[in-house]
Formats: C-alpha cells, structure tokens, sequence
C-alpha cells in the first residue's frame, strides 16, 4: 500500500514540481537510474499511480494508450489528434518526466515538426519516432514495412531542427531486425544518429545474444522494450543495464494485469461472488488518490458560499 504522505496531489508542493519538471531534460533522468525503469502509463489514473510508486519517469505507448481510451489495436488506426488528446490526460495527471511514442511522425518531414513542436508545447521531455511504413504497427505484430533509410534520415534531421528547446529528447527506433535482420537494424541505427536522433530504440530482438550486441553497439542512451510474450527474451532491468541499456520500457505490465483484475471481478460479479469489502483498495484510499481531498480543501477556501457576507447599507 502506498503511505499517505505520498499520495498528496494538486498540492503546492506538486505545483512546485511540475513547474520544476519545465527545467528538467531528458538525459539528466536518465542520469538518475541506470538503466531508468519506464512503467507505460495508458490513462491518467495509471501516470498518477506511476508516480505515486516511486518511479522517476513513465511512458506512454500507443498500444496500451489505445487498447485503454479505444479498445482499437495498434494498426495504424489512429492518428496524431487522437494520440495528442490521450497524452494531454495522461500528462496533465502527473509531473513526471515522460517518453512519448510518437509513431511515424504521422505523416512526412512536414507531419515530423508538427509533431515535435506540439508535444513540447505539451511539456514532454522525449519522444521517439520510428521507421514503419504507414499504417504503422505494433513492432511485435507480424505484416510490419519499412521505409527507405533516407526517408527515415529525413524525418530525423527535420525532428532535430524542430526543437524549441534544445534538451528535447529524439529517440530513432527501428522495425528493421523484423524485416530484414539485425545488420540492417544496427546500419540503420548508425544512420539515425548521424542524422541527429539522441538514443536508439532497436525493436524486437529475439535473443539475449541480440540484446548484448545491441546494447554494446553505441555510445548513446538506448532503451530495451520488455513486452510480456513477446519476441524479446524478459531479462531483469540488472542484466539490461549491464549489458548496455539506458532504459527499460515495460509498455503492457500494467494494463495486462488490470485487465485480468476487471475480467475476474466481472466474472465474481456475474456469479455472485464479488466481495464488496476487503478486495481491492478501500473507498478513502482511492479518494486520496485522485486528490478528493485538496479539492474539496480549495473549494472551501474559494467559494462564495464560505465567505462571510459584506453588507454595503
């Protein structure tokens, strides 16, 4: 259970961090945790509890973003107005740091600083676009294309002029290792770089062996992606940081497990099985967690109806 003391939200003192959140860069958190544990937050309650845990810094992928607000696949089926308005919930429920997938771009060099501009604006820190032929898919889904590696250098170099603040975090991933080997995955990632991506996201490698080549291939951050019965072996986020990795990205840990929850209190329910007390989090500890608390503390201090009447006769 999570004490009291860190469940306090819409305080001052989370004021105080989301305004310090502003001067915080990407590579200084990732400075603070070797290798940085990303849970991915897929709703707003969930970037809350991240935070509330303990960890530094969260992600927010697109495949549990819109299995979560769409019950959609991640197919292509989205586009980037509907990714914006789930990462401004998310967001706006904790202060910290946080890595964006941003998909393709959404479209060309054009779509590349769109996309860019408008997630800064929205106050994240690091995104990370890949080089999936449109409609784009889950990197651990069969069907996946790529597009021509000048394509991809493009987008990159137009992402990396397109920063407003210099600290903004560009990550290049690959598809390649799927489609055409894990050769072509580290050429194209060298590539990246030189087109001035920050770190690398190599997706889906399918064996230990393939994680240690990768994680000694650059001397830049690069993240590993743990997805459960996926193509890529679960290793503990230790062996990830000794074998390379910057970052660890656990993007369907918890929507997975959640799901199972609600399906087995659904079923208890049908059945007439559910215990109404004692299972899950009692009624004041979820109050405190969506801060019920210090709103209904501001609403006292604010509305008309506590303020003492002024008579002008």
């Amino acid at each position: 259970m999570v004490p009291a003391a860190n469940r306090s939200f819409y305080s001052l003192q989370l004021l105080i961090r989301m305004i310090d959140r502003k001067k915080t860069t990407w590579l200084r958190t990732i400075s603070q945790e070797r290798p940085l544990l990303l849970p991915a937050a897929h709703d707003a309650l969930s970037a809350r509890l991240i935070e509330q845990a303990g960890f530094k810094a969260y992600v927010i992928g697109g495949f549990p973003l819109l299995a979560a607000r769409h019950a959609l696949p991640d197919i292509g089926l989205a586009g980037f107005g509907e990714m914006q308005a789930g990462v401004k919930d998310i967001t706006a429920a904790s202060s910290l740091p946080v890595l964006v997938d941003a998909d393709d771009g959404y479209g060309d060099v054009k779509n590349v600083i769109r996309t860019v501009q408008n997630y800064e604006a929205m106050g994240v820190e690091a995104l990370f676009i890949e080089d999936q032929l449109s409609p784009k898919r889950c990197g651990h889904l069969d069907g996946k294309e790529i597009v021509p590696e000048k394509v991809m250098t493009e987008k990159l170099r137009a992402a990396a002029e397109a920063k407003n603040n210099p600290s903004t975090f560009i990550m290049a991933r690959t598809d390649s290792r799927a489609v055409y080997g894990l050769d072509d995955a580290l050429h194209r990632a060298e590539a990246y770089l030189n087109a001035g991506a920050d770190g690398i996201f190599i997706e889906a490698p399918q064996s230990i062996k393939e994680l240690e080549i990768i994680g000694a291939a650059f001397d830049v951050p690069q993240m590993a992606n743990m997805l459960e019965n996926g193509r890529t072996p679960i290793l503990s986020p230790r062996e990830l940081g000794e074998i390379g990795f910057a970052m660890v990205a656990y993007p369907v840990s918890l929507i997975f497990r959640i799901v199972q929850t609600m399906q087995s209190a659904l079923t208890d329910l049908k059945e007439e099985k559910l215990n109404l007390e004692g299972e899950g989090v009692n009624f004041d500890e979820f109050k405190e967690m969506i801060g019920i608390n210090t709103w209904s503390k501001l609403e006292e201090r604010f509305s008309s109806k506590n303020q003492p009447c002024i008579s002008l006769s």
